[in-house]
């Protein structure tokens, strides 16, 4: 048997162990990106073998929950795609003055510099006190990092950037501490969020959400996973409710194409219409 083929089955019996053993079901993901990450942790941990990481993981949970981080954590960084986030502000945010309160779901929210950045926006249009915004994720690493609201100083100036060509109104900094090497989100932009565990491919409904934001994560997915997350998020929006993707992210193709209308093409932000969604 050539080794590649014997590194295939190893990979999918580590990931037959950890869904038994945790309950995380990687099934779905591309397995090219699967194998790359696995390789990636395999090169930086004792294992010498794929199937050395298996008893690895049984027995220990903490390096289980490294392996876990290095599959799922995607890149981020805080108003991350400027433009993104003018077109919420100008186009979706006046459609959301309308609701008395206003529910987000962060879905795959990584160590939340999306979710803050989101905050930010929703303070500056004055939404923020009637708003509450779920942040969940499957990897507990990276919501720690998420809940503690701490990154290096060094991003900020990135950051500060991103925030003044998405149109921010006020000055960047007033929204983080500095300190050494460090910056702290400053605590009033986490009052309304919440942090937690959610496996989009195993578990239910967050309901009656007025603004999905899932912006790549489906890129990890093959069609299926994509589909079945799709009609999650369906299920979990309100009536007009709306979803936002990542870049090279598309309903096209899917099985909900139909279900919604574009509010902006380019930023792949869409409607949902209940009435082709019920058929009528």
């Amino acid at each position: 048997m050539s080794i590649m083929n014997t590194q295939k089955i190893e990979i999918n019996l580590l990931l037959d162990a950890m869904k038994m053993a945790y309950g995380y079901d990687f099934s779905g993901y591309s397995f090219d990106m699967l194998t790359r990450r696995i390789l990636d942790t395999l090169s930086k941990c004792e294992c010498t073998r794929v199937a050395d990481m298996i008893p690895k993981i049984l027995s220990d949970p903490e390096f289980f929950s490294v392996l876990v981080y290095n599959i799922s954590i995607p890149v981020t960084e805080m108003f991350r795609d400027p433009s993104f986030y003018n077109c919420l502000r100008h186009q979706v945010l006046p459609v959301l003055k309308t609701c008395s309160h206003i529910k987000v779901w962060h879905a795959g929210c990584a160590s939340g510099e999306e979710v803050y950045s989101m905050a930010i926006l929703l303070k500056e249009e004055g939404l923020y006190d009637k708003c509450q915004i779920y942040a969940t994720d499957i990897n507990d690493i990276a919501l720690k990092k998420a809940r503690d609201g701490v990154y290096r100083a060094s991003d900020m100036a990135q950051y500060t950037q991103n925030y003044q060509r998405a149109g921010g109104t006020a000055t960047f900094s007033d929204y983080y501490h500095a300190k050494y090497d460090w910056a702290k989100i400053d605590a009033s932009l986490k009052k309304n969020v919440t942090f937690a565990n959610h496996n989009l491919v195993t578990e239910g409904v967050f309901g009656e959400m007025n603004l999905i934001l899932c912006r790549n994560v489906f890129i990890y997915f093959n069609r299926e996973l994509q589909d079945e997350v799709l009609n999650l998020f369906i299920e979990s929006l309100c009536h007009d409710g709306i979803l936002c993707l990542g870049r090279s992210e598309s309903l096209r193709f899917s099985n909900v194409e139909e279900a919604f209308e574009d509010i902006s093409t380019d930023e792949k932000i869409f409607q949902i219409c209940r009435l082709r969604v019920s058929g009528v």
